[in-house]
């Protein structure tokens, strides 16, 4: 019983000296860097965990930024009864609906698209699959 007093008693002691203020005070300053208009309020919104994505999600619409220059990558739409959003560390988001009992996992992959005009290639020019080597000859 002494020992929760003690403990609880330190606790009182620090926290007042914490509220008594100390002669160095330190502030916070900050300053706007980048303002995002949408078209519609959000109702929720996650960065990935890398920091690459910023994902906004809209009634019936999840839109993805790309989070360094805020240029939409992609938008699509989703059923309006979503209202919840959070990133797995795999950068699969998942959507919740809080007044349904339904989760919906999606997969966010980057694809990129490549055109081969005026460079070499081999094999017909209208093949349904093309593979593009990357290669450096360093």
């Amino acid at each position: 019983m002494s020992i929760i007093l003690r403990r609880s008693c330190i606790a009182v002691l620090l926290l007042l000296a914490f509220l008594a203020g100390s002669p160095a005070a330190a502030e916070i300053e900050w300053t706007e860097k980048r303002k995002l208009t949408l078209d519609a309020s959000p109702l929720d919104m996650v960065t990935t965990p890398n920091g690459r994505w910023l994902i906004v999600l809209t009634p019936g619409e999840v839109l993805v930024y790309s989070a360094p220059d805020m240029r939409v990558l992609s938008r699509f739409g989703v059923d309006p009864s979503f209202d919840k959003l959070l990133v797995s560390g795999d950068e699969q988001v998942i959507l919740a609906s809080t007044t349904g009992k339904t989760l919906k996992f999606l997969q966010l992959d980057e694809v990129f698209t490549f055109t081969n005009a005026g460079v070499p290639f081999m094999g017909p020019e209208n093949a349904p699959v093309t593979i593009t080597v990357f290669s450096d000859y360093q």
